[in-house]
């Protein structure tokens, strides 16, 4: 368990139990997860278990019998300000950000409307759906049930999934972690590690390239931890001693700073003994590195009524501005997203599939 340990120590829960999200209260659950304790223990001392484990778990507890024991749905309202700080690959590791208002709504229909993205988890509204994976990240059917009883069923285009396989397939009803998946246990991608890095002074902006050598190098295949760490100080060291002879003299100390900054970022995310790393749990929360959202807003789910699961930018946020090396790059036409490379027309590109989390980004 020591990658998820590792990650949960530096993780929003961090002060949180184990036992309260993977127990929680009541003698029922607390003597199951004595049973499958045992099982553990079993699969430990035999090194029966898997590398790595997998996930989601099958038998987690519902999330309304554990995160609602602090976070209640119906007392969510209105926007939440998130700024995203991001640095470009270039010479100059040029900052990046995005201020929007993410809308996580919520409330309750006993006194008012209920709107935003808590509105799936409303306790009038019934999201249901089947997965056509064992991560549940390919949602070929999916079914929402509003307050009055009306059903609407959404079936995705093109799929081999046909509405006579609905009454015969397993269905899961919606809940927080079906978003929320990866609250406590996650596994930050390089590049996004690199950028939070960056933004907390951790690494020095001045030494050039330094996002893209450290994404780069904590990218790559390792065999150890050990091995990692040896790559990561000499590869590091030698870019700059080659590249940058100069500033390899002068940033002598910035240099060092960052291979220690790099290694941390990998010894609390990328787990080579345990088959870990970004890539193994995707993490649903947004769609930036992982399909998330758009494993259902893809503008692919379709009802019988011709109905489309939206997809459109503004229906979960509003970019208020963004901005580049501290200059707005707003477009002045509208609260549109700019990408900071001229793709042409983006409609039917997915963050995805360029954004991977790591060197090929």
């Amino acid at each position: 368990m020591h990658p998820e340990f590792a990650a949960y120590q530096n993780s929003p829960h961090a002060r949180v139990g184990c036992v309260g999200c993977h127990v929680g209260p009541g003698a029922g659950w607390y003597v199951r997860s004595k049973l499958s304790g045992a099982y553990q223990l079993y699969a430990v001392l035999f090194n029966k278990y898997p590398k790595p484990i997998k996930t989601p778990v099958e038998s987690l507890r519902p999330a309304q019998e554990t995160c609602e024991q602090c976070h209640w749905p119906e007392k969510f309202f209105g926007a939440q300000l998130k700024v995203f700080n991001h640095f470009a690959s270039d010479e100059a590791n040029t900052p990046r950000q995005i201020r929007m208002l993410i809308n996580t709504g919520g409330g309750s229909d006993k006194f008012g409307s209920v709107t935003g993205i808590h509105w799936h988890m409303n306790i009038a509204n019934e999201i249901t759906y089947i997965s056509s994976d064992d991560q549940r990240q390919v949602i070929p059917w999916v079914q929402s049930k509003d307050r009055s009883g009306q059903i609407t069923e959404y079936f995705l285009k093109d799929s081999a999934f046909k509405p006579e396989d609905v009454a015969k397939t397993a269905k899961r009803r919606m809940d927080c972690v079906d978003c929320h998946n990866r609250p406590t246990h996650v596994y930050v991608p390089p590049d996004r590690s690199v950028d939070e890095s960056l933004q907390a002074g951790r690494l020095d902006r001045t030494l050039p390239f330094i996002k893209q050598q450290a994404v780069q190098v904590l990218s790559k295949s390792y065999a150890s931890t050990p091995e990692a760490m040896n790559g990561i100080a000499t590869e590091l060291v030698n870019y700059y001693r080659t590249t940058y002879p100069d500033r390899a003299t002068k940033q002598e100390a910035s240099i060092k700073a960052a291979v220690t900054e790099v290694q941390r970022i990998f010894t609390v995310s990328i787990f080579p003994e345990m088959k870990v790393d970004w890539r193994t749990h995707p993490d649903n929360l947004s769609h930036y590195y992982y399909t998330g959202c758009f494993r259902c807003h893809d503008g692919q789910h379709v009802s019988r009524e011709g109905k489309i699961v939206r997809n459109e930018c503004n229906v979960c946020h509003t970019i208020l501005d963004q901005s580049e090396g501290g200059i707005s790059v707003m477009p002045v036409e509208g609260k549109a997203f700019k990408h900071p490379v001229d793709l042409g027309d983006m409609r039917g590109i997915k963050c995805t599939d360029c954004h991977l989390g790591g060197g090929s980004n």
